[in-house]
């Protein structure tokens, strides 16, 4: 079923509505378990978020899947000594099948589509939810609309969602417009698949399961990702806190929030320490992927910040500059703009002793590099002449 997240009122799961008629707020997916589940019934299973399925939908009469999921973690001792923290780990979101983290929600999200009968499904989006989007609903035979503000947008998230036989909307304004005019239109003839969708987060907590079993079943260690709409980052703190319910671990790691600057609402509440989220109507950031003034999902996000023990941060763009370099030339991992941001904050949070000397860090990689391809990214190296 679907429970608000403030007022506690319940709704069928098969019914379509976004956020709460009582009191208009957020809505989560709440599921029974399949089954028993351990890592040692992981051993031999399919190599996808799919091999979780007991903490995943199991009434899809059709399970929509490109075989997203089970990323793979890498472990970046020369980015540790340089960052100056005991270890060091980067998951790489951009090996999902088109190339972000989205792809995870998109399952769940459009095999729900499936379910309920929708013909069309329909999203705003900075550039990676429209590809994902485009490409499941190609899969599984449904229209696929897409709105996008106008000139804001990476050359290579649009060329997938064009690829992928998307109908493409340009908006004027940001992707908060984008949304606005998406929920206005409250799914009348299309099934809505932004992350005010909480059966996408049901898809991406999968990051979490992954994380608990790549570490061995352990959870010492804190997970900073990027924040934009803030659905990831309260999809990781579902995913650990089923963890927790279901008697799998004890303890659930702190998370970071990391925002571009130029996009900090909920970075600015935070260290303010404000209740409400401040007004951001002109976001910036070269991280276009996270370029949100104003997050749909904030309320969750936030809660799973300090739920967690966690913090946030901001990065300006030149540190996320320096973060994508510096990952890309020291460990040969490169990434989305955005996916760079945990970096940058992560240096910053030890540079400011909030993360210890002694501290094991994984940072998600979002997004592949391809999806961004901007001249300004790689302007320091700049080709020679040969001879």
């Amino acid at each position: 079923m679907l429970v608000c997240i403030s007022c506690g009122e319940s709704y069928p799961r098969e019914e379509v509505v976004y956020r709460c008629r009582r009191c208009g707020d957020l809505l989560e997916a709440r599921i029974s378990p399949g089954g028993v589940f351990r890592l040692d019934t992981l051993i031999g299973r399919v190599h996808s978020m799919w091999r979780y399925r007991e903490l995943l939908p199991s009434f899809f009469n059709r399970i929509v899947s490109l075989g997203e999921g089970y990323t793979t973690l890498v472990k970046a001792d020369k980015l540790a000594k340089v960052v100056g923290v005991r270890e060091f780990y980067v998951k790489l979101e951009g090996l999902n099948p088109t190339g972000s983290f989205k792809d995870r929600g998109m399952s769940v999200g459009v095999s729900m589509a499936c379910m309920i009968g929708a013909k069309s499904v329909v999203c705003a989006s900075t550039g990676n939810t429209s590809a994902s989007l485009a490409a499941y609903a190609a899969r599984a035979g449904l229209e696929c609309q897409v709105y996008i503000p106008e000139g804001k947008i990476a050359w290579g998230k649009l060329f997938q969602a064009r690829m992928f036989g998307a109908k493409i909307y340009q908006v004027a304004g940001s992707f908060d417009d984008a949304l606005k005019r998406v929920m206005a239109r409250g799914g009348e003839d299309a099934y809505i698949l932004n992350s005010v969708n909480p059966w996408r987060i049901e898809g991406q907590k999968t990051a979490a399961f992954e994380l608990w079993e790549q570490m061995g079943g352990k959870t010492d260690y804190v997970v900073a990702l990027p924040v934009g709409n803030s659905g990831n980052i309260a999809a990781y703190w579902k995913g650990f806190k089923e963890l927790q319910e279901h008697g799998l671990i004890n303890d659930t790691p702190r998370l970071v929030g990391v925002q571009a600057e130029g996009a900090s609402p909920i970075a600015e509440m935070l260290t303010r320490g404000l209740e409400s989220l401040p007004d951001w109507p002109n976001p910036e950031t070269i991280a276009t992927a996270i370029r949100i003034g104003r997050p749909i999902n904030w309320k969750k996000g936030v809660r799973a910040i300090r739920d967690s023990g966690g913090t946030a941060v901001k990065a300006r763009d030149e540190e996320i500059l320096d973060a994508l370099r510096l990952l890309a030339t020291t460990e040969g991992i490169a990434t989305e703009p955005a996916g760079a941001t945990p970096i940058a904050g992560v240096k910053k949070l030890v540079e400011e002793g909030w993360l210890g000397r002694d501290e094991k860090v994984i940072c998600i990689a979002t997004g592949n590099m391809l999806k961004d391809t901007n001249e300004a990214l790689v302007s320091w190296n700049k080709p020679q002449k040969g001879d």
